[in-house]
């Protein structure tokens, strides 16, 4: 996992999305959905976190992703790689990523993507959708990366 350098005026989007096991009402998935709300707390109070999608119910648990009704979404702008990988692999989140094998299938196809956005833009769902289409279908691009293999933020334009 290398740390990808930004550029001034782009910071860092990212998609994970996840197949339930379990409807997210479900005895199985309580711990998983009790630890939402403070994981999400300490996301947004996290350095370099810019902006996380969420409905009404504050996450994005009910927010519809590529036609699945049992895929769920989490979607956020980071200023960097590093922001983003020091927020997943510490505290509450760790413990929770830990677990992630009692909640979700076990899928192999391409489940988040990266890319870099303009400073301020906020991405949608169905950039989302395209960009994790892209990493699935072509491997990793400019276009849609990973952790592993990042690529980084587009140069300036020239005046």
């Amino acid at each position: 996992m290398a740390s990808i350098t930004p550029r001034p005026g782009h910071e860092l989007a990212q998609v994970n999305i996840a197949r339930l096991r379990f409807p997210l009402d479900s005895p199985e998935l309580k711990d998983f959905v009790d630890a939402l709300d403070p994981v999400n707390a300490v996301a947004d109070r996290a350095a370099g976190f810019v902006w996380r999608l969420q409905s009404d119910s504050g996450n994005a648990t009910d927010v519809p992703i590529l036609g699945d009704s049992w895929l769920i979404v989490n979607m956020s702008v980071w200023r960097d790689t590093d922001a983003l990988t020091a927020f997943m692999y510490q505290g509450r989140h760790r413990e929770l990523l830990a677990r992630r094998r009692e909640w979700f299938e076990r899928v192999e196809e391409a489940m988040t993507a990266l890319w870099w956005v303009p400073a301020g833009q906020r991405p949608t769902v169905r950039d989302a959708e395209e960009r994790l289409l892209h990493l699935r279908e072509h491997g990793a691009t400019e276009r849609a990366f990973t952790l592993r293999t990042g690529f980084p933020a587009p140069a300036p334009a020239a005046d």
